[in-house]
């Protein structure tokens, strides 16, 4: 997951950026991934062992709409959690999905949990650009969650343990491949 992230506050009015552009500030890294900022751009690659890898938010968020870039590799696969708390590399929350096309960009999948909670139609996954750079959006109000993809909306989720949980903003690396 390449790019740049804002989040705008619980009010919807205010709004900052989680990434400075500079250094991690604000981030805290689990795994063996390499996580680090080159030209701008947040950066993350495989470790040498190709496991799973983090960089989560040391604040929590519970409402907000968070806009980020990506640049999609043709086997990459990373993810955006939400909502979420890591303890080792075990990431518990909702991942909103970033992958290669076909395989549910912008749909949500809860780890160590019910799985696939929605995926975006097939017809919609079309929109992403492989090989160059996206824009997610993502909205999380109460128990509402709803994803876009370079301006299309991929799902929309109401589900009550998304309302009821608690965490951070999490980035994931998955193992083995490139975003």
């Amino acid at each position: 997951l390449v790019g740049s992230f804002l989040i705008s506050g619980t009010s919807y009015a205010q709004s900052a950026s989680l990434f400075n552009g500079k250094n991690l500030d604000g981030w805290k890294i689990y795994g063996t991934e390499k996580w680090y900022v080159e030209d701008g751009l947040l950066i993350c690659e495989s470790g040498a062992d190709k496991e799973y890898g983090y960089l989560g938010t040391e604040k929590n968020y519970k409402d907000f709409i968070l806009t980020l870039e990506f640049k999609q590799g043709k086997n990459g696969n990373s993810g955006v959690f939400i909502r979420s708390t890591v303890d080792g590399t075990k990431v518990n929350g909702w991942q909103v999905e970033v992958a290669p096309s076909g395989q549910h960009t912008g749909g949500v999948y809860e780890s160590y949990g019910r799985g696939w909670l929605i995926k975006p139609e097939p017809e919609k996954e079309k929109v992403l650009k492989e090989g160059a750079w996206n824009k997610m959006t993502i909205k999380v109000q109460g128990a509402k969650l709803t994803t876009w993809l370079n301006e299309t909306q991929m799902i929309e989720l109401e589900d009550e343990k998304i309302g009821q949980g608690s965490g951070g903003i999490v980035l994931q690396i998955h193992s083995g491949g490139d975003v």
